[in-house]
């Protein structure tokens, strides 16, 4: 996806010297950057909730990996709860 974004004079030469200190491109500086920020936000995120909230997330994820074409009869979930 391409977007523009304004920076100021200052703020572009700051990324031009750090994209050269680290032997890539501008826009890989900043694509870097950006992904970094994003990762932090949601580790941040993922700090303010609560123990169910995070025990929920984790069952969203495990059920999102789940095999949806795999049919689990109702007696064998029983069968797995009673033990």
């Amino acid at each position: 996806m391409r977007k523009n974004i304004d920076l100021d004079k200052t703020t572009l030469l700051k990324l031009k010297i750090l994209a050269a200190f680290e032997d890539t491109s501008v826009k890989a500086l900043i694509e870097k950057l950006v992904e970094r920020f994003v990762k932090e936000k949601e580790h941040e995120q993922l700090q303010q909730l609560s123990k169910e909230e995070k025990e929920d997330l984790g069952l969203l994820a495990l059920m999102q990996q789940s095999d949806r074409d795999e049919y689990v009869s109702r007696d064998e979930v029983m069968k797995v709860l009673d033990e």
